[in-house]
């Protein structure tokens, strides 16, 4: 009996010994048990309401307490369950246990507050993060699905920083309603850029459906516009420069005094039948001049497959024409900077702009040649260009088989596609030879005819 020490923690006795504190009967006693192995364990003895005496384990001794109770830790909890005894709790392990339970429920109860507390934020999160802007929301579709597509989205980012986030990029998202879309094709429709107006209008219900898949906004608000109802309905173009209006050009080019590598993309075009966006982005490390041949790599071409052109005479004439005004460039059609190639629009805008019609004046800061690529069957674009020759090549004798190889259009017939493997290689350098060599007596043609009429205006 008495007040357990230290000292008495830290004796090593023969057998297991117990340690016994005084205390006032009906207390219940503090209690130590030092054993025969080294441990050191406290209890609180009690005798509960059946009559048994009861030994309490509290905890084992460590006098620095880093891995036990110090022995006044130890004492201070024997006082509180002698305190708990004396108050009239008899069972005094029972009524623990209940604690102990309705802690464990009070810390769920308490978890499960917490987590619907997290779940509410969470959710007003989501419901700000509704509340960007359309600024905001663009660059995070660029950031997310543009940066895949073949040109990084530049195109996609030119026209919605002209015609679209100045409309609406400060608008939440969710603000968004079907009026300002429509106001935006419109005003597109107003400057006569049907096409641009219905290719827009996609593009902003791409960003709107990516909103939409990634619970940003709820409703896609372009959902119930038709396109086909933007700027009627849209005609296939077919348009075949005649074999007069070709030679027509071989002297209205020169006089519209475009760039002198636009000159030359609109018979390379012709001669080869190639898409500008094909012609704009190749290299010179793609054109071997030696064999006469222009490799299209697949990252270039529209069906992502490799393409290779046999330049006839008259369009490998043309290239080393447009190698002369290209200096130490690394770009067929290099950009001002030397870092790439130029937008495919910087040719389409330079045709496009010498065919404004009569009285129109052109806009400020463009050629005042508005009319001088105007031909007898109307309008054409760089893109017709591809298709006239094409479509000289049949006119010509060639197999269409072999003209949509030089298209290099995929073939849509899958048994074709997978058990005809003939390259056509040879068939298809015939056909570019016959028409360049065509297309030669034309510019020849064209050419001496515009010099004749300068010699009889003089």
């Amino acid at each position: 009996m008495g007040t357990i020490t230290d000292k008495q923690m830290n004796s090593k006795p023969d057998k297991s010994v117990w340690l016994t504190e005084d205390a006032p009967r009906g207390c219940g006693r503090f209690m130590a048990r030092i054993l025969k192995s080294g441990d050191r364990l406290f209890y609180f003895r009690y005798t509960n309401s059946d009559g048994d005496r009861i030994f309490l384990p509290i905890g084992n001794y460590d006098q620095s307490g880093k891995d036990g109770l110090t022995l006044r830790e130890a004492r201070t909890k024997a006082g509180e369950l002698s305190r708990l005894y004396q108050s009239g709790v008899r069972d005094l392990k029972e009524h623990l246990d209940a604690e102990e339970v309705a802690r464990k429920a009070a810390h769920e109860a308490e978890m499960a507050r917490m987590e619907a507390e997290r779940e509410a934020a969470e959710a007003e999160i989501a419901r700000q993060a509704a509340r960007k802007t359309v600024s905001e929301l663009f660059e995070h579709w660029a950031d997310i699905d543009l940066k895949n597509r073949k040109d990084g989205g530049a195109e996609v980012r030119r026209i919605f920083e002209k015609d679209v986030l100045p409309k609406i990029g400060e608008l939440a998202v969710e603000d968004v309603k079907k009026g300002n879309v429509i106001e935006i094709v419109d005003s597109q429709l107003n400057r006569g850029v049907t096409r641009l107006a219905k290719l827009t209008l996609s593009l902003i219900r791409q960003m709107f459906r990516f909103a939409v898949d990634r619970d940003l906004i709820e409703h896609d608000p372009t959902a119930s516009i038709r396109k086909s109802k933007i700027g009627g309905k849209e005609v296939e173009r077919d348009r075949v420069l005649s074999r007069e209006e070709i030679k027509a050009l071989a002297t209205q080019v020169p006089a519209a005094q475009m760039l002198p590598s636009t000159s030359s993309a609109i018979w390379i075009m012709l001669a080869t039948c190639c898409r500008i966006g094909e012609l704009v982005k190749a290299r010179w490390l793609d054109i071997d001049f030696v064999r006469a041949l222009w490799t299209i790599p697949a990252e270039n071409s529209k069906n992502g497959k490799p393409h290779e052109v046999a330049l006839s005479e008259f369009a490998l004439g043309w290239f080393h024409d447009l190698k002369s005004y290209t200096g130490d460039s690394e770009w067929c059609y290099p950009n001002s900077k030397l870092t790439g190639p130029v937008c495919p629009r910087t040719i389409t805008k330079q045709i496009g702009d010498r065919q404004l019609p009569e009285g129109r004046e052109p806009h400020k800061g463009r050629s005042s040649r508005g009319q001088t690529l105007i031909v007898p069957g109307g309008k054409w674009t760089p893109h017709d260009l591809r298709r006239t020759g094409a479509t000289l090549m049949t006119a010509l004798g060639i197999m269409p088989e072999v003209a949509e190889r030089c298209l290099n259009h995929t073939e849509e017939n899958k048994v074709k596609r997978v058990y005809q493997r003939h390259s056509y290689g040879p068939e298809k350098k015939e056909a570019w030879d016959t028409l360049g060599s065509h297309l030669a007596k034309l510019h020849k043609a064209g050419s001496t005819m515009g010099s004749q009429e300068v010699e009889s205006d003089a």
